[in-house]
């Protein structure tokens, strides 16, 4: 039975990704919604764009608001592609630092909080963590 604790707890307090989010303003009618992982040593975030079979895709999910309208996908940074061992796949991920931007056109000039979510996955050479989901937000001055 203390082994089952032990191993719940470990699982709850090791997070290898920390994410911080900000709005970088564009123009009175446009706004970039940008989160940044910053990921510990030996650990790599995988991308949004990943093959079948392969790990779970980082994946952002905006709640609607009358406030503004998303434009177009989130972006991600360049990353790097290796034979990655666990898959056994060409795979891109990201290491240290990962920077995700999603423009957005603004209808409101009032200020208000975007909401959303990204689910993510992350691994060593070795070993994976299960895939986590962490709520973001975004506000909008």
């Amino acid at each position: 039975m203390l082994f089952v604790i032990g191993s719940i707890s470990y699982a709850q307090v090791h997070d290898p990704v920390k994410w911080s989010t900000s709005v970088k303003k564009i123009s009175d009618k446009e706004a970039e919604l940008v989160a940044v992982a910053t990921i510990q040593k030996d650990w790599h975030l995988y991308s949004q764009e990943i093959p079948k079979g392969g790990p779970i895709p980082t994946l952002f999910t905006f709640e609607g608001d009358s406030r503004y309208l998303k434009k177009g996908n989130t972006t991600e940074p360049e990353g790097h592609v290796v034979d990655d061992p666990i898959f056994e796949m060409k795979i891109k991920y990201f290491d240290t630092k990962a920077i995700f931007t999603q423009k957005i056109r603004l209808k409101s000039a009032e200020k208000f909080t975007v909401k959303g979510t990204v689910e993510y996955m992350v691994c060593t050479g070795e070993n994976c963590l299960p895939p986590k989901e962490v709520e973001l937000v975004f506000n909008v001055n």
